[in-house]
């Protein structure tokens, strides 16, 4: 790669060299650079691309721009049963003569509008290293024929073995294939290789998982979590949009509208149905069968992110290849992650691609194991934008490198190397609000939605048990699972507990490092639940979310313990007081005790494709607010995503949507907790108007749960078709 320095005119300089660059995206590059004083160039002479790095302030903003790449708008996916799947291919000019390996991704975030601009940020991006590149809307999403069933059905899976057949069928296709995705997508990619299709040979799963009822937005050590709702109230939205009539036609569209809006389901429902990690759950879960999946597998995501238990289960079970990758982030891919570093994730999914699809000898295939960031100390703050630290390559893992150390807790509320001897139990009844102050089950990332993350954590250790270290001597870096004995007792049939670990500053800061949550009546499983004896001691046994992060010399570690850890657990039917023995109490910690024979790890920049043009009429804001109500005690947090109103360029759409979500709870009584759901979604063109406004309500008493919703769609500000929904669901030790 040729590295040039810019002349003093940078602005003039480019504006020579993207004049041979035939791309409708020209403008766009020049005039970010026209902003920056210097700038360094990088060109890349293979597959037409132009890298651009700027930097201003010491602030990196990289724009790829993309020749040399065709795509297609709508290719359509036959399937065996008559429906038809719309795809958005990406193919490298010349493909049909030099055939390339596919890359899918299969997910229903309408690929027209939804997600275009990080599918061109990613697949263009690919499709220039030399790879065609499909984005599939599944069934009934998009503009794609059928019904969404629910998340993750098998009928999803049987089609993506039929979308890989037809895809490796064409003239462009070599007839191999990788699946790539984040979330659903990350998902799909997962199921889609157990069922063992012989094309695919390699996925690269981010932010995704391996177990749909341990280690997904609805059940958290088997207590209900409001992303169930949260998540829930997203996908009510999704399912009930249209198809554009611009692709599917002017009368068929309003048809195909109707039908998904009369099979239209409140799927947050659907899964309160099933309180127990039942058949509904397993299937989809990878755990059940880890043999299924015999191709290669890059696991990826975050610390925030709420699914990073995932990635440490794939590498230590699969017995294909697997390699795991966690970084600082929230929810998002890595080459846009948050908090920073960023790191060149695309770069990485094309050399896993380039050995297990293309066959070439990179090395990909020796790389550690596990590659984790370490990170170092940082003072609480709801939304960070980097996190100091350092790459660690674990050649092995589990690694010979991190060597667990028990810890006991102990009366007089200290954390010791000596089990307890005095038989201390003390007793805590939380306040119903110990909680607010954490982080969310799920951070999106923390770039796009602000405050997700851990605040100073003193008011809720202040509504629980603490138990403290000594000041330490020597630093202690923490790098993977932990977990926690108890011996507790509990005062009701049904109760929770929350334990937190936290990096105590010397000025008395407080800081989240992670957590364990357990049901429980799930004390002894997830599938057959039974309530508690009071009064009764359990043995219980918890494993904390994975973490790696050094807590520094001068400071103290904590375990909290709290009996409700509310917005992002639904409380127990009643108040409870846990009672714990500490002679009985034992933690666990996965302590780095040696940095030899570590590989190390570097990255390339991030960087991706310049995706096409969006015109923002109205600028996207995210709020959050905490109140409550002195006279009655009751607490709301209120979290707003508005995306604003903008205009896709090449398709001519004007989009507008927005989602609120409101937590409500009173401090005494865990039966007035309510979660509700709004979200609002419109399409605009001179051809086109069409909105969606739509909620669910979630409420509870001792007995059972109570979910509504509503949902009203609009042509031309006309009600085209509206629907209720009620439902009551016993509550099932929960």
């Amino acid at each position: 790669m040729l590295a040039i320095v810019a002349p003093a005119n940078p602005s003039s300089a480019m504006t020579a060299i993207a004049a041979s660059i035939s791309s409708s995206r020209r403008i766009a590059l020049i005039d970010r650079l026209a902003i920056c004083a210097t700038f360094r160039l990088y060109i890349d002479c293979s597959f037409n691309i132009l890298y651009v790095h700027l930097i201003k302030a010491g602030v990196h903003m990289p724009a790829v721009v993309i020749s040399g790449v065709k795509t297609v708008e709508t290719h359509w996916i036959p399937l065996a049963d008559g429906r038809k799947l719309a795809a958005r291919l990406f193919l490298p000019e010349g493909a049909e003569d030099n055939p390339v390996p596919l890359i899918l991704e299969y997910i229903p975030y309408r690929r027209r509008d939804g997600t275009r601009k990080g599918d061109d940020e990613i697949h263009l991006f690919f499709a220039a290293h030399g790879y065609a590149c499909a984005r599939v809307d599944i069934s009934g999403t998009g503009d794609s024929d059928g019904l969404l069933e629910d998340e993750y059905v098998k009928r999803e899976q049987d089609d993506g073995l039929e979308i890989l057949a037809h895809l490796c069928a064409q003239p462009w296709c070599t007839g191999v294939a990788g699946m790539i995705g984040i979330s659903w997508g990350g998902f799909s990619g997962l199921q889609v290789a157990a069922r063992k299709p012989p094309q695919l040979k390699a996925i690269v799963t981010a932010c995704s998982t391996d177990d749909r009822y341990a280690c997904d937005a609805h059940y958290n050590g088997g207590l209900l979590i409001n992303d169930n709702f949260g998540w829930g109230g997203a996908l009510f939205s999704y399912a009930a949009l249209p198809p554009d009539p611009a692709v599917v036609g002017e009368e068929r569209w309003r048809e195909m509208w109707k039908h998904r809006l009369e099979d239209h389901k409140n799927h947050a429902a659907q899964w309160l149905n099933h309180q127990r990690r039942d058949a509904f759950w397993k299937q989809g879960s990878v755990c059940e069968d880890y043999s299924s999946i015999e191709c290669a597998v890059l696991a990826v995501g975050g610390y925030l992110d709420g699914y990073t238990q995932a990635i440490f289960n794939l590498v230590e079970n699969l017995e294909a290849p697997a390699k795991g990758l966690c970084g600082p982030w929230g929810h998002t891919e890595p080459h846009g992650g948050v908090p920073d570093p960023a790191i060149g994730y695309l770069q990485e999914c094309i050399r896993w691609f380039d050995h297990w699809l293309k066959g070439i000898e990179n090395g990909a295939e020796r790389d550690p194991d596990m590659r984790l960031y370490l990170m170092d100390y940082a003072k609480p703050h709801s939304h960070m934008g980097a996190r100091s630290g350092r790459w660690l390559g674990f050649p092995q893992w589990p690694a010979r490198q991190i060597v667990r150390k028990q810890l006991w807790l102990n009366a007089g509320c200290h954390l010791s190397e000596t089990p307890d001897a005095g038989g201390a139990k003390p007793a805590i009844s939380s306040p119903l609000t110990t909680g607010v102050q954490g982080q969310e089950w799920c951070p999106y990332g923390q770039g796009r939605i602000a405050a997700e993350g851990a605040r100073d954590q003193r008011t809720d250790d202040g509504g629980s048990l603490c138990f403290d270290t000594q000041v330490l001597s020597a630093e202690m870096p923490l790098a993977g699972v932990a977990k926690i004995k108890l011996r507790v007792a509990a005062d009701k049939p049904q109760a929770q507990v929350c334990v937190r670990l936290n990096d105590v500053a010397p000025d008395g800061t407080s800081a989240f490092l992670t957590f364990a949550l357990l049901n429980l009546t799930h004390r002894k499983s997830h599938e057959f639940p039974a309530p508690l004896t009071p009064g009764q001691f359990e043995d219980v046994e918890l494993s904390f979310k994975p973490i790696a992060q050094t807590i520094p010399v001068g400071h103290r570690l904590r375990v909290a313990i709290s009996s409700s850890y509310w917005p992002m657990a639904w409380p127990s039917p009643q108040r409870t007081t846990l009672t714990i023995d500490c002679q009985a109490c034992q933690l666990d910690l996965p302590i780095l005790n040696s940095e030899d024979g570590l590989v190390p790890v570097r990255f390339e920049e991030a960087a991706w494709a310049e995706p096409g043009a969006v015109t923002v009429k109205e600028p996207a804001r995210q709020l959050r607010s905490l109140t409550t109500d002195l006279p009655t005690e009751r607490t709301e947090l209120t979290v707003l995503s508005d995306d604003g109103r903008f205009v896709i360029e090449e398709t001519g759409t004007e989009i507008t949507a927005w989602r609120r979500k409101v937590y409500g709870i009173d401090d005494n009584d865990p039966a007035s907790c309510v979660t509700q759901v709004t979200c609002h979604e419109e399409f605009t063109r001179p051809d086109w108007n069409a909105r969606l406004d739509c909620e669910i309500i979630i409420s509870c008493d001792l007995a059972n749960f109570y979910i509504g919703g509503w949902v009203k769609a609009y042509e031309r500000g006309q009600i085209f078709a509206e629907r209720r929904y009620d439902e009551v669901i016993p509550r099932d030790c929960m």
